[in-house]
């Protein structure tokens, strides 16, 4: 196929979130085709999974610029720039709307099962580079098609892949078998059938970051209303002066507020924290379930899990591409050096863009959550300019792509695994452990204070 054949090929958007509709919108701005592909029925499936639960960041920082010029001409107007919206806010006031405008070129019930150059595997490199791209797509009846693209930007996220609750990063023994029992996600509590599964109940909450803050926050409000609710907040290093977060000193107020809600679930005795457990399997206790440590330590037993360890990219469907990773992150291996939590405990997330996203297989780009791989922070102010630049770059505009564009807020907090792993760097400032005020934020948790919940 030549160039000219294949620039006539439209660009192909996988997932119909935030950053992949923001990529539609920056492509049809610079004249560009692009055709998103959504596995879910609607725009934002993800995001309206925690529709229950509130961002960190307020509704000006998390609309893009390209976006709402093609929502201007339809009298759209960005809500109040300093509230903070629920997931379900953001879903149905800004993501459909947008999506609306956008029509014909989101095709939703359609899943991607692989991505590859077209007659050519991983494997073969003649003529690669002028061959396109082929999507295949499963669809909401079931049936296989192909899509030719000349460009493949993958902005499917990493919800679908909650990583496990083995310290080892693979699931603990039993953990598959007491699937009934535990959950990889903050509960809402304002339906009836999840409230009525923890209230009364004894709860495990694994992990250390604002999206267990989020469940122990919301427990410890359900305690105070239901006798015998308690959460057991299990984590795999000590507690110290970072575990909660920047509290007063954060400079994302709604995130500060959020770990003081949490300290003070520990402090009023609606959860107990249990550290330095790294969990090898999970028993049975009768109907009741049991976690052992690594160590052997046995606790007392749960009537439920959940696991808020992080998620993790699904690169299952990229099998056939030529993608350079980083091998402990999984994200594009230039971008790794500057989220990497094992070194950025505190610190910078640097505006980056098309350099940093680029792989060995030219015109393939994981941007947004998915582009972060395992690290466990991301701002969607970050996904934006990924896909501004990105889209400025297959226009042929290497000055725009190459300029940033956004400055990002510090926020006064220091948080990451890595060193925050072992008790003794537990210790914050007092350990020389904190270097500078971060600039990460993980969306899909948080609650402000001023919300009072969801």
């Amino acid at each position: 196929m030549s160039a000219s054949t294949t620039d006539q090929l439209p660009v192909v958007v996988i997932g119909a979130g935030p950053s992949g509709l923001a990529a539609a919108a920056h492509l049809i701005e610079r004249g560009i085709e692009p055709l998103v592909l959504e596995a879910g029925p609607s725009a934002g499936t993800a995001v309206r999974d925690w529709s229950h639960v509130r961002l960190f960041s307020p509704w000006s920082e998390v609309t893009d610029p390209a976006a709402e010029k093609l929502l201007a001409p339809t009298g759209w107007v960005r809500p109040d720039g300093a509230t903070y919206p629920t997931g379900g806010d953001w879903a149905e006031r800004y993501l459909q709307p947008l999506a609306d405008i956008l029509g014909d070129k989101i095709r939703y019930g359609a899943t991607v099962t692989g991505v590859a150059r077209a007659g050519r595997d991983r494997i073969v490199d003649a003529g690669r580079e002028e061959q396109p791209f082929t999507v295949h797509i499963r669809t909401a009846q079931e049936s296989e098609q192909r899509i030719t693209a000349r460009v493949v930007i993958d902005a499917s996220g990493t919800w679908s892949t909650p990583s496990p609750i083995g310290a080892d990063g693979l699931s603990a023994l039993g953990e598959k078998t007491a699937a009934d029992r535990i959950s990889y996600r903050v509960p809402d509590l304002k339906k009836p059938s999840v409230r009525a599964r923890y209230a009364g109940k004894r709860t495990a909450v694994v992990g250390s970051g604002a999206s267990a803050f989020t469940a122990l926050a919301y427990l410890a409000d359900l305690a105070k209303e239901a006798d015998g609710t308690h959460a057991v907040w299990i984590l795999r290093r000590g507690i110290g002066a970072s575990t909660y977060g920047g509290g007063e000193a954060d400079q994302l107020p709604a995130r500060g507020a959020l770990g003081l809600r949490a300290k003070a679930a520990v402090e009023d005795g609606h959860a107990s924290a249990v550290t330095g457990f790294r969990t090898e399997s999970v028993g049975r206790d009768g109907d009741r379930l049991v976690l052992v440590a690594e160590d052997g330590h046995r606790l007392d037993p749960v009537d439920e899990v959940i696991v808020l360890t992080g998620f993790r990219p699904d690169l299952s469907f990229l099998s056939e591409v030529r993608l350079g990773l980083d091998e402990r992150l999984q994200a594009p291996t230039a971008l790794a050096p500057l989220i990497d939590p094992n070194v950025h405990s505190c610190g910078t997330v640097y505006p980056h863009g098309v350099n940093e996203l680029s792989h060995p297989e030219q015109g393939i780009y994981l941007v947004g959550m998915k582009s972060y791989g395992r690290a466990p922070t991301f701002l969607a102010m970050t996904g934006y300019e990924q896909v501004r630049s990105i889209t400025a770059a297959l226009a042929g505009d290497r000055e725009a792509a190459e300029r940033v564009e956004l400055t990002l807020p510090e926020t006064g907090v220091c948080g990451g695994a890595g060193l925050f792993d072992e008790p003794a760097a537990a210790q914050g400032d007092e350990a020389g452990g904190c270097c500078a005020p971060p600039a990460t934020l993980q969306i899909g948790v948080g609650t402000p204070a001023s919300s009072g919940g969801c």
